[in-house]
């Protein structure tokens, strides 16, 4: 919790008052899993400067994790294989490898993207039954991570497979879309020291939350198959995963713990439930005044209105500050009944 409360305070000086400032889209890219784990991020890597992702990568490790703890696990992380599933392990030694890393950096650098990812997501049914999905990724080491953001095509027999947003160098997805069947965002629900929780739970063969959303988008067939992995797998820290489907009423937060779901949040829009609002905070508790990014959310969607709500108008709510601020990397919407409108714009306030 104290790395919580240091966070959210480094933020505040920045999260009123400052007009946006200029959007840019995503870099966008296509990963063949065709292509063996090993070699899949190669032609994605030659778009960029391998210096700065080694000075990037090495200050994130040295900013995020203490030195005893990495001492302690770097050599137990080196033995990847044995614990880490595939397509990840494979993936991160590959891009290790390219790097000339350490493949047990490799593995506490995709830890340590796990820790804090501060959000804010937001699921919505308009007055016809569509449903819109959007998310703020906000985190540390924005001068970084702006110039990482990747929007990523998996492609599989010439078909885009699913898409999402990620960092390069990160195998994980925090937001993604299987077109036509399913969206997913997940938002980082605080539980104590994340490097002990995740070293604790990946050595039992628990899945870090963010692999679960890649597995999820590519293994789930359907909305009710997507919702159902990620409410019972096994993960590695406890989380917020919001799901959003093609058909009225597909939506719903589920508030994980580790071994399962704590609570399931549901579109109800019949009762006038038209959205559902995620941060990082139960939604059956009040949020800290410190940190209160639900309530200029949940009033900027009431003054839109059910009947015109749709990506851009999420877009804009997602703009409001504080639930835009400084700290705020990139701005996701999309809708899986029409997968080509999934938008990525990297953000920054003046």
């Amino acid at each position: 919790m104290a790395g919580l409360l240091l966070f959210l305070l480094a933020l505040l000086p920045g999260l009123w008052g400052d007009p946006a400032g200029p959007a840019a889209a995503a870099f966008s890219c296509n990963v063949s899993l065709a292509s063996p784990p090993e070699r899949r991020w190669e032609p994605v890597l030659r778009r960029f400067d391998r210096a700065f992702l080694r000075e990037a990568f090495a200050r994130v490790l040295r900013d995020t994790i203490p030195k005893w703890v990495h001492s302690i696990i770097r050599p137990i992380a080196e033995e990847i294989e044995s614990f880490v599933p595939q397509p990840f392990a494979g993936e991160i030694r590959g891009l290790c490898k390219a790097l000339d890393l350490n493949v047990g950096d490799g593995l506490l650098l995709n830890l340590a993207y796990e820790s804090t990812a501060f959000c804010t997501s937001i699921i919505a049914q308009d007055s016809k039954g569509h449903i819109y999905h959007g998310r703020n990724m906000d985190y540390a080491f924005g001068d970084i991570l702006r110039k990482t953001t990747i929007d990523v095509n998996f492609v599989q027999n010439g078909q885009v497979k699913f898409r999402g947003t990620t960092f390069f160098g990160y195998v994980g997805l925090w937001t993604g879309q299987r077109p036509h069947k399913f969206t997913i965002s997940g938002d980082e629900r605080d539980a104590g020291s994340w490097w002990e929780n995740a070293i604790a739970a990946l050595l039992n063969r628990n899945i870090p939350v963010s692999w679960l959303v890649r597995t999820a988008l590519d293994k789930a067939e359907d909305f009710e198959a997507a919702a159902l992995m990620l409410s019972e797998t096994p993960i590695i820290a406890d989380v917020y995963y919001i799901i959003g489907g093609t058909t009225p009423r597909e939506g719903a937060v589920i508030t994980r713990r580790r071994r399962g779901p704590e609570d399931i949040w549901p579109l109800d829009p019949l009762s006038g439930s038209w959205y559902r609002v995620e941060t990082n905070y139960d939604h059956w508790k009040a949020p800290p005044p410190f940190d209160d990014r639900r309530t200029p959310a949940i009033k900027a969607l009431n003054a839109t209105g059910q009947e015109n709500i749709n990506l851009e108008s999420l877009y804009k709510v997602l703009s409001v500050q504080p639930v835009l601020n400084k700290n705020t990397i990139y701005t996701t919407v999309m809708s899986a009944a029409y997968p080509d409108r999934y938008t990525t714009q990297i953000r920054t306030l003046d």
